[in-house]
């Protein structure tokens, strides 16, 4: 079974589907991790942010596996690298590459061919998996989701500088040519703005044995 789940920036998808994942038996795939990761790789190894053939080629030679919840690039656990100021000013540019997107959405769909899934991301509902058994779109303010980033990495930026890369970061996924942040249509929509993590995974729970019971 796949568990789909969009939503923007700063929502608290990750933390939620790690959440439902763990209560649920399912596994946890986050495909920002990818982008985070390879951004990583190639602004660490000292390549043009604009260079984005070189840093697929790059991406390709490189392996991904998933580890109780951990990314590792060939075999080196790097999560604590993903979320960095670095990562965050350019992974938005950096994602909306065609065809990394396609290399990436590639990858999650065959991990998500043998296991039960729980996948979160910004396309995941309407590009990677529409046919998916469950969609969920979470949303939340700006300011919100600006105060759970900068509480996440107090020092790194100030709040109103938290607050206007979310915003820009929404700008650019809304506008992508190919996996542009939406609502599919037959999504379950929740505002997790005033919700515990708590409240919203007993709702996604909920969902997903409802899908569980009309399947049998």
């Amino acid at each position: 079974m796949v568990v789909a789940i969009d939503g923007p920036a700063g929502v608290g998808k990750s933390s939620i589907a790690k959440m439902v994942a763990s209560q649920s038996g399912f596994s946890y795939l986050n495909s920002g991790s990818f982008y985070r990761a390879y951004t990583w790789l190639h602004l660490t190894e000292g390549g043009n942010v604009n260079d984005l053939p070189g840093l697929l080629e790059r991406a390709k030679g490189t392996t991904v596996t998933i580890e109780d919840g951990h990314l590792f690039l060939d075999g080196s656990d790097i999560e604590d690298q993903l979320h960095t100021p670095l990562v965050d000013r350019h992974v938005a540019s950096i994602s909306a590459y065609v065809p990394l997107r396609s290399y990436v959405n590639e990858q999650l769909v065959k991990i998500a061919e043998k296991i039960d899934v729980i996948v979160e991301g910004r396309d995941i509902t309407t590009v990677v998996f529409p046919d998916a058994e469950l969609k969920i779109f979470f949303d939340a303010k700006p300011e919100v989701r600006a105060q759970r980033r900068y509480l996440q990495h107090p020092g790194d930026l100030s709040y109103e500088e938290v607050l206007e890369q979310i915003i820009a970061r929404d700008e650019i996924d809304r506008n992508k040519p190919v996996g542009a942040l939406a609502v599919a249509e037959d999504a379950l929509y929740v505002d997790t703005s005033y919700l515990t993590m708590e409240q919203v995974c007993e709702k996604v729970l909920s969902a997903i044995f409802a899908r569980k019971s009309d399947s049998k």
